[in-house]
């Protein structure tokens, strides 16, 4: 329905501004007429991606077909960039060769008709999008808004431009232009992101952790990863580390209700991986508390899991996993050598065996 009223609204801006700006001989607000066709088109296509997307799982595609809605969001994007640079060229070559644009009252009237109903397109649309949790609509209403100051913007000059004297249409046909182009950037980004497996957002991150660490038993989580199939198609798996001389039947029922709560709750398809951690150790829960308090000294960013240790008669292995960031500035090599010397320097006859984890989500240990 969304997409509808889009169709709508902006093929009768495109019409009107079109018919205006011919008239007037007016590259700005031709431009902006252009600026609507996009719109209209973008909500054509976005259409047909929510229809699409909306299609349910089938055996060659068994996390459904959400990501057609990226998909339709790329294309809006690409057309939206070709749109800019056409937009720019006509724009200059009026800014090397101005000529007179004839001003009437009627162009004033739709210029400012467009910038009241597209105040109104971008209420409808940021209304819409919370109330079934859509960034696609969330996006279009913060488009709405943007088409509100272009507009806003051509009105001015072609005011300016008639009771000053100064030909300043052009100007704002580039200007207009390179807004689109900037916002058909910003859309790229945006809808190649979530394919290309953008890292989760840090308060999705926060929740997801504080909500697993509330259940009984859970003493610690990480190795979150979160795959996004689409709107409302998300999947995840994490491991949470709970007491290993704890009842096993108990530990598999609480990581059930993990599982099945953030699948009612959240919808999202959880799979927990159970890490058990030995509480009644000493030696084990002292080194491994020191170790993660000692890496932050190399980075404050490093983490350390999964801590066991193996005793020899000749030397004891220390086995553990340490998450590092991926912009970090030392090799993986460099990293546990740095680790291994700084243990050996408090206990001589300790060897650490280190697994390097990349980090997937910036989820404290």
């Amino acid at each position: 329905f969304s997409s509808i009223v889009g169709i709508v609204c902006n093929a009768i801006l495109f019409i009107s501004k079109l018919i205006v700006g011919t008239l007037s001989a007016s590259v700005s607000i031709t431009a902006d007429a252009v600026n609507n066709l996009s719109d209209a088109s973008s909500s054509i296509i976005s259409l047909l991606g929510f229809k699409l997307a909306s299609r349910p799982a089938d055996e060659e595609h068994p996390y459904g077909h959400g990501r057609y809605e990226y998909l339709s969001g790329l294309m809006v994007a690409v057309l939206i960039m070709v749109i800019g640079v056409e937009l720019f060229k006509s724009s200059l070559d009026k800014v090397l060769h101005p000529s007179a644009v004839e001003f009437s009252w009627v162009t004033v009237g739709v210029l400012a008709f467009s910038i009241l109903l597209k105040t109104w397109m971008a209420l409808f649309n940021t209304k819409t999008g919370k109330m079934i949790n859509s960034n696609t609509l969330i996006a279009t209403a913060a488009d709405s808004r943007n088409d509100v100051i272009t507009t806003g913007a051509v009105l001015v000059a072609a005011i300016l431009s008639h009771f000053v004297g100064f030909e300043l249409d052009g100007w704002m046909g580039l200007g207009v232009a390179v807004f689109i182009l900037y916002s058909g950037f910003g859309l790229v980004k945006d809808t190649l992101d979530p394919m290309l497996g953008k890292a989760p957002e840090d308060e999705q991150v926060e929740e997801i952790r504080q909500k697993i660490l509330s259940y009984p038993g859970v003493l610690g989580t990480h190795d979150l990863m979160v795959h996004d199939y689409g709107p409302g198609r998300q999947f995840a798996s994490v491991h949470v580390e709970m007491a290993a001389e704890g009842d096993a039947m108990k530990n598999h029922d609480v990581i059930d209700n993990i599982e099945r709560d953030f699948m009612n709750d959240e919808g999202l398809h959880m799979i927990v991986h159970f890490d058990p951690i030995s509480t009644k150790d000493n030696t084990v829960n002292d080194l491994r508390i020191w170790i993660g308090e000692k890496v932050k000294e190399i980075d404050e960013r490093l983490t350390i899991h999964d801590l066991r240790i193996v005793y020899g008669i000749t030397h004891t292995n220390v086995i553990f996993d340490c998450v590092v960031p991926h912009n970090m500035d030392m090799t993986d090599k460099e990293v546990k050598k740095a680790i291994n010397d700084m243990v050996k320097e408090k206990y001589p006859t300790y060897y650490c065996v280190i697994t390097i984890d990349k980090s997937y989500a910036a989820m404290p240990h």
